[in-house]
């Protein structure tokens, strides 16, 4: 008898939330490699000032805070470890109280959490504070994606149905990236337009912002759409079994937990590593001094743009642009080129998420299906940046880059999609959220995000020095990946899948 694969409207609506919400998770996650550079530069000005009437020379001071410079990979690894360290630890208690409290609930207070957050870091006064709402965002958004796969994947029991319905779902993930890659380029444009934040228009802020937005129709409709019957039915009859860390460490499973750890967190590590280290690779950095850097064609961008305002400045009579104004222009400008760029990567993350999604029924081995993705990206993705280090001096590679970033995000983002198919089948219900918590928060965003930490520490070098991040997230990239690879071959088969073959 065929398989019915009609949606009635109550699914089709559950689908469409659950759409929207793997969207905008990734929107929230995304934003930082968008704003890390101009967020630092802004929030770091009074420290560079407080060293300058120390008596440190402006040039040395304003070095450190520089991608490259001491004080800037401090700063940018903290915030891109601590936050997903956060999002692990705490995520693990979301996982635990999904398994407790139900699915839905969870869900509801997780999105509330990473909205509001993202909105209150837009008005951070120092890095501090972004590093504290750049946490609850994490945290938020680590619970959110535990609850939501369990979820879907309780309410499609049929298995060539939840396979279509979480690989098209996540798919959705990269029209996030997508989103605020978007916003960020319109923020970039309309910043001078926009009301002034802490007295100025900077487009990071704007950016951040706009994360409340997605909460709005999510909080509004997700409270009235069914638990995982699954759950609520052993929850009723008093069968739920309570969940627990060491029980992921059973005889039975600790094979299981330690593989689809370490595997989820080579898969993360690509995208960590190198992929989203791209914005900080090619933006522009102190335009107009010795020292500037970045890809010439983004930096050619930011120096016509503050030409193009001092003109209009002249033209009306105005006095001369101050250097803050210029510098606020040129980080915009220099924003909305590496923005446009970062696009080519999540329209490739979002075919790779589409072409996954076809193809998971298809090929029943899910090493076989992980393989798919992860050979190519062991060659390609290491290839490119290494390639990249050795065009920025170049504008006219920026178009050859685009089309390397399109691939790098197909092969790197398709593989997130297939942790959301694998990890329901492989752990039993009651340990189901526990177990993808675990996997998804100590692997994906510990381990995995670790990778940006390794590479922002590794490549750390005064003058600032573009092309070594691009160096070293190349070997990151391949070493992360690498390892993922192997160890695949002793990812365990979920149970139908293996009796399919």
């Amino acid at each position: 008898m065929p398989l019915n694969f009609k949606l009635n409207r109550t699914q089709w609506l559950i689908c469409a939330i659950a759409a929207i919400g793997f969207a905008f998770d990734i929107y929230e996650l995304l934003m930082l490699p968008l704003i890390i550079k101009p967020a630092i530069a802004a929030l770091s000005a009074p420290l560079v000032e407080a060293l300058v009437q120390t008596g440190t020379p402006a040039a040395d001071a304003a070095a450190l805070w520089t991608p490259g410079g001491k004080m800037y990979v401090q700063w940018a690894r903290t915030l891109f470890f601590v936050p997903a360290l956060a999002g692990g630890v705490f995520g693990l208690l979301g996982g635990y109280l999904t398994d407790r409290l139900g699915r839905r609930r969870v869900l509801t207070f997780s999105i509330l959490l990473y909205a509001g957050s993202a909105c209150a870091a837009g008005y951070a006064t120092s890095l501090t504070q972004l590093l504290v709402f750049r946490c609850l965002v994490f945290i938020g958004v680590c619970v959110e994606f535990v609850a939501a796969v369990a979820w879907l994947a309780e309410l499609f029991p049929d298995r060539d149905q939840r396979e279509k319905v979480l690989g098209y779902t996540q798919a959705f993930s990269s029209f996030g990236g997508l989103l605020v890659g978007t916003m960020n380029v319109l923020a970039a444009r309309i910043a001078l337009d926009l009301p002034a934040i802490h007295g100025g228009h900077e487009a990071w802020r704007y950016t951040l912002i706009s994360g409340i937005i997605p909460a709005i129709p999510l909080i509004l409709i997700r409270p009235f759409l069914p638990e995982s019957p699954a759950w609520e039915r052993k929850r009723a009859a008093g069968q739920l079994e309570r969940p627990s860390l060491a029980a992921l460490f059973s005889s039975e499973l600790w094979r299981t937990t330690v593989l689809t750890t370490l595997v989820f967190a080579a898969s993360y590590g690509i995208a960590f590593g190198a992929i989203q280290q791209l914005p900080q690779i090619l933006g522009a950095q102190r335009v107009g001094t010795p020292q500037e850097a970045g890809h010439a064609a983004v930096i050619a961008t930011a120096k016509a743009a503050v030409g193009k305002a001092a003109a209009a400045a002249k033209e009306a009579g105005q006095p001369e642009l101050p250097a803050g104004k210029k510098r606020q222009i040129a980080s915009n400008a220099s924003d909305e080129a590496v923005a446009k760029v970062s696009l080519w990567q999540e329209v490739g993350g979002l075919v790779g998420r589409f072409v996954f999604a076809m193809i998971a029924v298809q090929i029943i081995s899910r090493r076989r299906l992980l393989r798919v993705f992860q050979i190519p990206a062991l060659i390609l993705v290491p290839l490119f940046f290494w390639w990249v280090s050795t065009r920025l001096g170049n504008p006219d590679s920026l178009p050859w880059i685009k089309v390397g970033i399109f691939i790098a995000g197909f092969l790197a983002i398709a593989q997130f999609s297939f942790w959301g198919n694998y990890i329901p089948l492989v752990f039993p219900l009651h340990l189901r959220g526990t177990g993808e918590s675990f996997a998804a928060n100590i692997g994906g965003r510990v381990l995995g995000t670790a990778a940006a930490w390794i590479t922002l520490t590794l490549s750390a070098a005064t003058p600032p020095s573009p092309a070594k991040i691009a160096v070293v997230g190349a070997c990151v990239a391949g070493a992360y990946t690498l390892i993922g690879a192997i160890l695949t071959q002793w990812l365990p088969e979920p149970k139908e899948q293996a009796d399919a073959k």
